[in-house]
């Protein structure tokens, strides 16, 4: 769970869509983790009547990828047909938009029941012996409501008028309520961990978590249980959602990252383009985790300008020419290397860089102008990282 690579995999699974006047991108990359364990899903139109609503989650996988690759394909499933959701006619009869309280409930005892379900698989193909696990974080959009879903610690938010208007609660062993129930289920919180081991305190899976007898499956040291917020939409307002795995949050604020998002859409209506920004600037920043974001566009997000445009393009000319100035003041000892380079630029003030992504946003345009001057060096991007995490 903790091994990592020398070099980090920074090869992307992409995809996109729109329907329901929304417009999503994704973007996954395994980055220093020696396997992939994220998963997503993205459904537009939702079975049992509900066209008009949507569904996006990320899965952050852990000690394995088998429960979060599970709930990618059945998660949804087990939240809209089981009665409690009550989604819809059915049977090609005329839809009934749940109440969100019945949205609530279902979404609640889709999870309990996917994990009661996961359990019994393991039990039978593996012999218990599967300890994977997995958070989840998503979002249900109804024409009239917005439903966060959190279970763990990735993380959910939106952007509202120009701002961070809700974003989910990390889901911690050291959190009091948290702490309370994994006492009272009788283990113990050390270095923030439980029983000094796992670093969430919900999650799917991760059934050595789940055995103490005589409680319930919301009272174990891990719960499986969901936290759901419903928000009103509000079709003026409402710019986008970000989903994404610890391994974003890990090196980004949620103000940090919402004020890039906005400053991408200025540049880009290209949502896969954006969301690799995201998670290369992520990568940059020193993050060492899978990392898997979800951004959801609705009608009000920026839309691109040409004076935003016309900025870009003016400091990706900007720091070409920096670079180009910097490799040739090189001194005895050569061409300086790369480190030297980002180090160089870190110390001086360089307008217009994205908000949020800062320097480490622009680190491609410096590295590939580097390597077209001094195309015979042979670059590690590990100090590079190692730099980005201590200065950047």
């Amino acid at each position: 769970m903790g091994a990592f690579l020398d070099k980090p995999k920074m090869e992307k699974h992409n995809a996109h869509g729109d329907g329901n006047g929304l417009r999503y991108g994704l973007s996954s990359m395994q980055g220093w983790r020696v396997e992939m364990e994220d998963a997503h899903t993205a459904v537009i139109g939702l079975p049992n009547g509900l066209d008009p609503w949507s569904f996006f989650a990320v899965y952050d996988g852990h000690a394995g990828s088998q429960v979060a690759r599970y709930c990618c394909e059945h998660l949804l499933e087990h939240i809209t047909s089981n009665p409690d959701f009550q989604g819809g006619g059915g049977g090609g009869g005329p839809a009934v938009e749940p109440s969100v309280d019945c949205v609530k409930s279902g979404i609640r005892t889709g999870f309990l029941q996917i994990d009661d379900h996961m359990r019994q698989i393991s039990e039978k193909k593996h012999g218990g012996s599967d300890r994977s696990g997995s958070t989840a974080v998503g979002v249900m959009i109804s024409p009239r409501h917005i439903y966060f879903i959190n279970c763990g610690d990735s993380r959910g938010l939106l952007s509202r008028g120009g701002a961070v208007h809700f974003f989910t609660q990390d889901h911690k062993p050291s959190n009091p309520l948290e702490k309370e129930r994994i006492q009272n289920a009788g283990g113990s919180v050390m270095i923030q961990r439980v029983n000094g081991s796992l670093a969430v305190s919900r999650a799917l899976g991760d059934f050595d978590y789940k055995c103490v007898h005589g409680k319930g499956p919301t009272e174990q040291l891990v719960s499986p249980e969901p936290e759901v917020y419903a928000i009103e939409r509000s079709e003026a307002e409402d710019e986008f959602i970000v989903l994404a795995c610890d391994g974003i949050w890990d090196v980004m604020a949620n103000e940090e990252l919402c004020d890039f998002v906005r400053s991408r859409l200025e540049v880009t209506d290209d949502l896969e383009r954006v969301c690799n920004e995201i998670v290369d600037t992520c990568l940059y920043k020193g993050s060492r985790d899978n990392m898997s974001v979800v951004l959801v566009c609705f009608v009000s997000a920026p839309k691109v300008s040409p004076e935003a445009v016309k900025r870009e393009a003016e400091l990706d000319k900007y720091l070409e020419g920096r670079v180009e100035e910097i490799l040739k003041r090189q001194g005895d000892e050569g061409v300086p290397d790369l480190v030297h380079v980002m180090r160089t630029l870190a110390s001086e003030s360089i307008p217009n860089l994205p908000p949020g992504g800062e320097l480490a946003s622009k680190r491609s345009v410096i590295e590939a102008v580097y390597n077209k001057l001094n195309p015979y060096r042979n670059e590690d991007t590990d100090p590079v990282i190692l730099f980005f995490r201590g200065f950047c």
